[in-house]
């Protein structure tokens, strides 16, 4: 576990991120007033998820493997980074949805069917917490292997 101590730290540090993240997004009016935008705005996340992608690979090329490592030696931490990321999103989730934002899926809900997007059901059947945490597992899998892939090209040093 000790030789994780870096991507544990990494992975923790990017969960912060995220809830403040949503916290912000929250406190702008993305999750009720301005909520017609919020589907553009959201996406600006990755630019603070890979800038700490690319920090925790370099912690650990310094800190670990003493300024060398190599492309699967990144991949390899990134992917740890992503795991910690994944197995605390359910919690994440739910923390944002029950805390930070209690009210967003009744809004999405109701303006994905005032704006004719989807029906009242559908609305319903997509945008809830069971959902959610299911979509932010594996997006948070698939999004963290392939930021992994890439910082680890950069990150690398032989």
């Amino acid at each position: 576990m000790q030789q994780y101590r870096i991507e544990i730290k990494w992975g923790l540090i990017f969960v912060a991120m995220s809830l403040l993240w949503m916290l912000g997004e929250r406190l702008v009016g993305l999750h009720d007033e301005l909520l017609e935008h919020h589907a553009v705005w959201t996406n600006l996340i990755a630019v603070p998820a890979i800038i700490l992608y690319v920090l925790a690979l370099k912690d650990k090329r310094e800190n670990f493997y003493g300024g060398k490592m190599s492309w699967g030696q990144g991949f390899k931490a990134g992917m740890i980074v992503t795991a910690v990321v994944a197995i605390l999103s359910p919690l994440t989730q739910l923390i944002t949805s029950k805390i930070i934002t209690p009210h967003y899926f009744d809004n999405v809900i109701a303006y994905s069917v005032a704006q004719g997007l989807s029906t009242q059901a559908d609305a319903e059947a997509f945008f809830n917490l069971g959902n959610y945490i299911v979509m932010g597992f594996i997006g948070a899998i698939v999004m963290g292997a392939v930021t992994s892939a890439i910082v680890a090209i950069f990150a690398k040093r032989g």
